[in-house]
């Protein structure tokens, strides 16, 4: 498998030198700063190209060409925004860059209460605390009809826990969870993102997937045309929040998307951690389902608790069996390669590291330091010299 690592740019403070030190060959980076739903310039997508070149390495894959709102409700200028996507997605195929990796989820992107949470090894993971999200939705947000998406008893454990924070304490919450995310162009308020939530309340779980749907089959042509693949990511947690439709969650889902744009051009983001959040996918089956369709994979390990929050894990110590996915994506590169397939090396990066050691304290964007990565990246490479040394008869 290519082994890649995600660069934000030039102001990432996790640098292309420091990529090359992990063992990543490819990297994964986007153009963070023109994701407003403007079609990308040609100079700007080779110079963000020779930037990377520079440093030795090759821009693997685009993670990612942001779908607005407007795309997702099929509303305002929506048109206009899926024709710019077209053409972005043409200049980066041009720049050689032929994998390219997007979500559809509403409004939010992957989303945690602590961006900190420290680890019995004095470690700091992200986690997703499904008390501390109900008290806010509930007793901060206000959401109206928010009372029929959860138990008695999980209303009941948020309004206690409501009762003991301070307003210190809600502000930083409320940041985590609706004003911040890595290379976000945009912030909201409590009232700019009540107002979002308001152009969500009559679209359904059906009408979000027919949007999708409906955009797959603009786009997809021009990636075929261009000899590009489009993967898109899970919803992350995949499960519905905020009361928003979720369409990329579970099994059933990838399986209607494949259906519904049967081109190999449409494919998927094998995300373990994202699918993972949700107790209900089997992330093994899933890599061998949707195999000849997987264009990227992010690897990495989610922990439950029993109230349904979680945790990320070390890579290999979850509740995926992430050493069979890699067995499952690697037997699937070898497939590809008997048939000649020009795409038959899968890039994988390792996600949401830890924040250890000397990271600790500096500033970074929470879930992609350095050291948590390296980390993750030099567990995955280990499996998957195993895997390749067992698959060519050197190990039994």
């Amino acid at each position: 498998m290519l082994q890649t690592w995600r660069w934000f740019g030039p102001d990432d403070v996790v640098t292309l030198d420091n990529v090359k030190q992990a063992g990543a060959t490819g990297v994964v980076s986007a153009l963070h700063h023109l994701n407003t739903g403007g079609a990308w310039p040609q100079a700007e997508v080779l110079k963000r190209r020779q930037q990377i070149e520079d440093a030795g390495l090759v821009w693997s894959v685009v993670e990612s060409i942001g779908v607005g709102e407007e795309i997702k409700t099929r509303t305002g200028n929506f048109q206009t925004k899926i024709d710019n996507y077209k053409q972005s997605i043409r200049e980066v195929a041009r720049a050689g860059v032929k994998v390219i990796c997007y979500n559809f989820m509403a409004i939010t992107d992957w989303t945690r209460t602590d961006l900190a949470w420290k680890l019995p090894t004095g470690g700091y993971a992200l986690r997703f605390d499904s008390v501390d999200f109900a008290m806010y939705d509930l007793f901060v947000l206000k959401r109206k009809g928010a009372e029929a998406d959860y138990p008695a008893e999980r209303i009941a454990a948020a309004e206690a826990r409501f009762k003991t924070k301070t307003p210190a304490q809600i502000d930083a919450l409320e940041k985590i969870l609706i004003d911040w995310l890595p290379a976000r162009d945009f912030v909201y308020d409590r009232a700019g993102f009540s107002r979002m939530l308001d152009l969500y309340r009559d679209i359904s779980t059906e009408g979000l997937r027919e949007h999708l749907f409906a955009f797959l089959r603009e786009i997809v042509p021009v990636a075929d045309e261009e000899g590009a693949r489009l993967c898109i990511h899970a919803d992350d947690p995949s499960f519905p929040i905020f009361g928003l439709p979720r369409v990329m969650s579970s099994a059933a889902d990838v399986r209607a998307m494949y259906a519904a744009v049967p081109s190999q051009a449409c494919g998927l983001t094998l995300c373990t951690g994202s699918f993972g959040s949700n107790r209900g996918n089997d992330l093994v089956a899933m890599a061998e389902e949707f195999a000849p369709r997987i264009h990227f994979a992010h690897l990495r390990n989610t922990r439950h608790e029993p109230d349904g929050s979680f945790y990320e894990a070390d890579h290999l110590d979850g509740d995926t069996d992430l050493i069979g996915v890699a067995a499952a994506l690697v037997r699937e590169e070898e497939r590809r390669a008997t048939e000649g397939r020009a795409d038959a090396q899968i890039p994988v990066r390792p996600d949401h590291g830890h924040l250890l050691g000397d990271d600790v304290g500096k500033k970074m964007n929470p879930g992609y330091s350095n050291i948590g990565r390296l980390k993750g990246l030099a567990e995955i490479r280990g499996v998957l010299r195993t895997i390749e040394a067992f698959h060519a008869g050197r190990v039994r």
